[in-house]
């Protein structure tokens, strides 16, 4: 057995000359194809058992390179080049406490509406289901839907003291701070 095993290490070792041309022609950049090249050796010896004596370790090797090859380029193909931090510098977010809050209490103005001004406007709302499809949903007419959801609304306004649409979202103290360089 560790005769064996002493082969198939040779057998590796042998190969990594034509695994490096093989991942040059891949990546086009010697760094990144001994980067893959290593990853396939490692890849290999952890998997040493898999292999079938008898059976071609080169074609073994270059498979598990070409793989390692693909599922590299598939996850770097999502990614973004930054390296002098220039796009990083641009984003921003939105700081979650106020909004976490303000959802609290929405939640807390939501279960304080009638049963089925809430079903309505959930409905619609959140569902995104047309007045025609929660009027069939509640087995009512569509004019009833649309009075439930429209009383739902302005009772949530109300009891949320929201008087315009610009009131929603972050105030205007959090789109300065976070405008702010």
């Amino acid at each position: 057995m560790l005769v064996e095993r002493v082969s198939l290490r040779d057998e590796l070792l042998a190969a990594i000359p034509s695994l490096r041309a093989f991942a040059i022609s891949f990546t086009n950049n010697r760094d990144r194809a001994d980067d893959l090249v290593q990853e396939t050796i490692m890849r290999a010896w952890a998997n040493i058992d898999k292999f079938e004596p008898g059976t071609n370790m080169q074609a073994w090797l270059f498979t598990i390179l070409r793989n390692l090859f693909h599922s590299d380029y598939r996850k770097r193909k999502h990614e973004v080049e930054d390296t002098d931090r220039a796009f990083a510098a641009r984003l921003r977010t939105y700081p979650d406490q106020q909004s976490h809050l303000d959802f609290e209490d929405f939640r807390a103005a939501l279960a304080t509406l009638p049963r089925d001004q809430r079903e309505a406007l959930l409905l619609v709302g959140a569902q995104g289901l047309s007045y025609e499809e929660a009027a069939e949903v509640c087995q009512v007419p569509i004019g009833t839907v649309k009075s439930r959801v429209n009383r739902a609304r302005l009772k949530l306004a109300c009891l949320l003291s929201l008087s315009n649409e610009a009131e929603l979202g972050p105030d205007d103290v959090t789109k300065a701070a976070v405008a702010a360089d």
